[in-house]
């Protein structure tokens, strides 16, 4: 299958890509990843996108379109692949479809994760991570630690990144609605939208994907 993941911050989109990744036996494709691959190999497609990050300047379309193109020429995304950050907005939904159909493929399903913003704010907001060590992370409502700003796993202390900040979470979900969520409208027009909820234990919101998957690809 050849699926787009899309949804609001801090709906599990990398959690659920890399487990409907797996259950499908598709590649994982992040922007996130593009962007660190070509970076640290060097290619001409990572120093352009180096000299805009360095400058403070945010990373043509094009550029990523580049990343995102070379991936999926790749041999193991030959039979599907799950794209996870890309397109970002329009222009590059209007761009992948392009590549796509070059291809003589096409996009099987785009998957919606839907979580109420007010459950957003409180899934990032609430995240506190050791100054020690960045990997122990805790969640001031679904996983605290034993004593209130103290790191369970070495003692150090406790803190809010600036961006899990509730006015940061909003700042970037007000970016969601304006520049990725109108892509969500773009390919209902294509009949490929599949919308599920996000809420709830990360299994049960995979298994709600999966058999939406199943579902559409009958469709």
């Amino acid at each position: 299958m050849r699926i787009v993941l899309v949804g609001p911050p801090g709906a599990g989109k990398g959690t659920q890509a890399a487990y409907l990744a797996e259950n499908l036996s598709i590649p994982h494709i992040s922007t996130g990843d593009l962007f660190r691959a070509n970076m640290s190999q060097g290619t001409d497609l990572g120093k352009q996108a180096r000299a805009y990050i360095d400058a403070g300047q945010l990373v043509p379309d094009e550029v990523t379109i580049g990343m995102a193109k070379d991936r999926m020429g790749q041999s193991d995304a030959v039979n599907g692949f799950l794209l996870d950050g890309f397109p970002r907005n329009v222009g590059q939904a209007e761009a992948l479809d392009v590549m796509l159909k070059d291809e003589g493929v096409k996009l099987d399903a785009v998957l919606d994760l839907e979580v109420p913003e007010d459950e957003v704010v409180k899934r990032i907001a609430g995240r506190r991570v050791c100054r020690r060590d960045s990997a122990h992370v805790f969640h001031l409502s679904y996983s605290p630690p034993k004593t209130e700003g103290v790191c369970d796993v070495c003692g150090g202390e406790l803190y809010q990144r600036h961006d899990d900040s509730e006015e940061t979470v909003r700042t970037r979900l007000e970016v969601y609605h304006t520049q990725t969520e109108p892509i969500i409208d773009y390919y209902r027009a294509q009949g490929l939208v599949v919308t599920i909820s996000a809420l709830g234990e990360v299994a049960d919101v995979t298994e709600r994907a999966m058999e939406a998957l199943k579902q559409s690809d009958k469709g």
